[in-house]
């Protein structure tokens, strides 16, 4: 019976590690995109309005697509 709690255990540990490290990779991505931004020089609001320029291009796309 013990043995059976302690490989539970272990299990769980070992996904949640997984989770985590999966966190960790997609705010170090977000973080070097964020970076490579500033790098050129650009302000949050440069980057607001290139996210909606991408937004209106996929929706244009879209709307091709149909």
């Amino acid at each position: 019976k013990k043995g059976k709690k302690e490989k539970e255990r272990k299990e769980k540990r070992k996904k949640r590690k997984k989770e985590r490290k999966g966190k960790k990779e997609w705010k170090e991505r977000k973080e070097k995109k964020k970076r490579k931004e500033r790098k050129k020089g650009k302000k949050g609001t440069e980057r607001k309005e290139i996210k909606e320029e991408k937004k209106e291009k996929k929706k244009r796309k879209e709307r091709k697509e149909r």
